[in-house]
């Protein structure tokens, strides 16, 4: 006996094995009780709901969608929705936020108290209050159809939204944008082997350039938005609901990932410094070519926290009525199909499998550009 407590691998490994039961434990007594219940009141466990008729609208979707549709096909349609929101809002608040987090050690006094106070502002007030702001008392106030803001030729702003010409593309077309996405993605990989020889920034604004080049010589139609009775037809239209919930989730994230910039700039030698000033680099080569590169190791991890709290956040959207997961699948399909347990494991699981997806990704990339010691 005494041997075994001093054993400390085989004592660990019985602790371990014991709490593992425990937690097994009692999530089978939480699935007991819950099946009596659902006996007790003659419900039943299961997902055949999925194919049944949805029969209400998605006034927003990127998938076609008709209210014949079953509810499997408004969950794929909300999760696209919400897949699209995620994306966009990361992309905005990192580009924002780096740009914010450069102006908080900026030597100009104006620069930099302009930025400190956003990032205050920002991030001390509530985020649903913020979204609910961007939704009421800025993009409820824009005119009506017949008075609409023309932005550009075939470009509307309205109190229905943004509305844009859309673009019948070739297979030309469609190869270079999936092409130019590619190289988007792998570029920053392929440059960080590079460094000092190619700068980044033209060769990530060249991509979408040559893209929309290639783009624009196989188009094949173009549907502009005309106004027709009280309304537009035509094009794409971008609803008030994703603008609001795209600027407000943004600009919340940007102040804290700002403030992730700022320390880690700060975090990086003063050494860099003076070595960048020997080599006679001007501060913004010494920022991209130096600071920047090191900086990031020290952004990854902090980062990949803030881009899982954005997934989750868009759920905020159903506030608004931006059709997501949360608004559509546990609002919508809970209510008409009565199926509460179901609906809310799937969009549980279903937000689960994104961060960790996100976190995965994030972990291999931190991997990658980790130094590795000698």
């Amino acid at each position: 006996m005494r041997r075994f407590i001093t054993h400390a691998s085989a004592r660990d490994r019985v602790i371990q094995i014991a709490l593992v039961l425990a937690v097994a434990g009692v999530l089978g007594f939480f699935w007991s009780n819950a099946s009596e219940n659902l006996a007790r009141r003659s419900i039943t466990f299961g997902f055949g709901f999925l194919w049944q008729t949805a029969g209400f609208d998605i006034p927003f979707r990127i998938l076609e969608w008709k209210v014949t549709d079953t509810y499997g096909r408004a969950l794929w349609v909300s999760f696209l929705n919400t897949v699209l929101v995620s994306v966009l809002t990361i992309v905005t608040a990192t580009l924002l936020g780096l740009a914010l987090g450069i102006m908080r050690l900026s030597g100009n006094w104006l620069v930099r108290n302009i930025s400190l106070a956003l990032i205050e502002l920002v991030r001390n007030t509530p985020q649903l209050i913020q979204i609910v702001f961007w939704y009421v008392a800025v993009l409820r106030t824009l005119p009506g159809p017949r008075q609409s803001i023309e932005l550009a030729t075939g470009v509307f702003l309205n109190i229905r939204g943004l509305f844009l010409p859309s673009f019948g593309l070739s297979v030309v077309g469609w190869s270079a944008l999936w092409i130019a996405l590619a190289a988007l993605v792998l570029l920053p990989f392929v440059w960080r082997r590079r460094v000092g020889r190619l700068p980044l920034a033209p060769l990530l604004a060249a991509v979408p350039l040559a893209a929309a080049a290639v783009g624009y010589t196989a188009i094949e139609s173009v549907d502009l938005p005309r106004l027709q009775g009280f309304n537009f037809r035509g094009g794409v239209v971008v609803p008030p609901e994703l603008v609001a919930l795209w600027a407000g989730l943004s600009i919340y994230a940007a102040a804290f990932i700002a403030e992730i910039v700022r320390g880690s700039i700060e975090g990086i030698g003063r050494g860099q410094y003076e070595a960048a000033r020997a080599m006679a680099l001007t501060p913004s080569q010494t920022l991209m070519l130096i600071i920047l590169p090191q900086a990031i190791r020290i952004m990854i991890p902090p980062l990949t926290s803030q881009y899982l709290n954005l997934i989750k956040s868009s759920s905020l959207g159903a506030a608004i009525a931006y059709p997501e997961l949360v608004q559509i699948f546990a609002g919508t399909v809970l209510n008409q199909s009565g199926r509460a347990i179901e609906v809310m494991t799937l969009v549980m699981v279903i937000f689960l499998i994104i961060n960790l997806l996100m976190s995965a990704f994030m972990n291999w990339y931190n991997r990658k550009v980790a130094l590795v010691e000698r």
